[in-house]
């Protein structure tokens, strides 16, 4: 049976929806027509912020997207809001997509202030035929990285009905007993207490305990 992810779906951060309203949009050369609009939400501080990481000056983004030097001086001073057309023009012309041109400026003071302690033993179970994963920190929402301590069951690669594999990057460290990591590129390699690996979680990859008790490992999914 292949070894289920799901919980790891459920777990990751959502994403901010991009509020879009009716109003009169300046086009680049200054003219009034109605348009879809998007509301500022410090957008010029963005638009600013990631020019400014490409080397770019208001001339070469203006030659890059199509929208007139004066326009983008405009929209990064917060005086005109930029139609949907100007948007598109944007994230085409910058090379990004509109997720990114909506993510909050960067602060480069403050710190947050969230945190989540969880007891020994208080953690979310979620068993498998493979794995029994215990969720950490299941009191935040919208964590940037799921951190859970997994007892490994299986004790061949044979017990996995094919390679276990979903987005992004993982982390494991292994806190007790010892494992063979099997991973799609690469040979098996076995890992012993305070061994660790990082790798792209996108690869197949598998855990087989090896030590007498089942192993114990701190896994991170970012």
């Amino acid at each position: 049976m292949p070894e289920s992810t799901d919980f790891l779906k459920q777990e990751q951060q959502n994403k901010p929806a991009v509020l879009v309203t009716r109003r009169v949009g300046v086009d680049q050369e200054g003219g009034s027509q109605p348009e879809a609009s998007v509301a500022p939400l410090e957008l010029g501080k963005r638009v600013r912020e990631i020019r400014l990481s490409q080397q770019l000056t208001l001339e070469e983004a203006s030659q890059k997207t199509g929208l007139a030097r004066s326009t983008l001086s405009k929209i990064e001073n917060e005086q005109i809001s930029p139609t949907f057309t100007a948007v598109t023009k944007l994230v085409n012309g910058l090379g990004i997509d509109i997720p990114q041109l909506f993510s909050p400026v960067k602060k480069t003071v403050s710190a947050g202030g969230r945190r989540d302690i969880t007891r020994q033993g208080e953690g979310r179970l979620h068993p498998t035929s493979t794995y029994e994963h215990e969720l950490l920190a299941t009191e935040l929402s919208g964590k940037k990285m799921i951190p859970y301590r997994t007892t490994v069951r299986a004790r061949s690669f044979d017990d996995y009905g094919e390679w276990v594999r979903h987005d992004g990057e993982e982390f494991l460290l292994v806190l007790h007993g010892s494992i063979e990591l099997y991973t799609e590129y690469y040979q098996p390699i076995e890992l012993f207490e305070g061994d660790s690996a990082y790798y792209d979680a996108e690869m197949g990859h598998a855990l087989v305990s090896t030590s007498d008790d089942d192993a114990v490992i701190l896994w991170v999914t970012a």
